[in-house]
């Protein structure tokens, strides 16, 4: 059994899903926002970046997760975008880090293939499977149903490798023979 984090970064607003997995089986454990900015608020880069370091700390260590996983920057047409999602997810990490969490990361195009089947995929089709996947009531906010298919990926990938390791032992064991 794992609890795993899952992070949609950004520097005003960061979306989380908290998810536990036991084999094939995945339970919603929380999701939400971590709102760095109020509305018409200009806040300095760097107190939004203490914000989403601090707001993920928090989560830690109020679900005690075994894995964190995030979202990779993509090239934004605007590079000061990119920039300070790149360090609004560098504030996140660094959170992980700390606490000593395996931090793994994922493509957006990895992210829709293991919710949706197709790295295409929109997002509301992530938001639908999201849904489904973990059978919730009602659709989150965007970003919080984004990190809960990051944290969704994460446990297909963690399955996917860990039926691929069971394969390679069955097929050395075959050759041993």
């Amino acid at each position: 059994m794992s609890i795993i984090l899952g992070i949609d970064p950004g520097s005003r607003i960061t979306g989380y899903g908290i998810v536990q997995q036991q084999g094939r089986t995945l339970t919603y454990l929380g999701s939400g926002c971590i709102r760095v900015v109020g509305n018409n608020e200009e806040v300095p880069l760097a107190s939004r970046l203490r914000r989403i370091h601090d707001g993920v700390s928090e989560l830690i260590a109020q679900f005690q997760p075994d894995e964190f996983a995030i979202e990779q920057v993509f090239m934004a047409k605007n590079p000061d975008s990119a920039l300070k999602l790149g360090q609004a997810r560098g504030a996140a990490i660094v959170a992980a880090a700390r606490q000593d969490l395996l931090v793994a990361e994922y493509s957006a195009r990895q992210i829709k293939q293991a919710v949706v089947g197709g790295g295409g995929a929109d997002k509301t089709q992530v938001q639908h499977m999201v849904v489904q996947i973990l059978k919730l009531p009602a659709t989150p906010q965007a970003d919080a149903a984004d990190a809960l298919a990051v944290a969704i990926c994460h446990c297909h990938t963690r399955q996917s490798m860990v039926s691929m390791a069971g394969a390679a032992r069955k097929t050395v064991r075959r050759r041993l023979r």
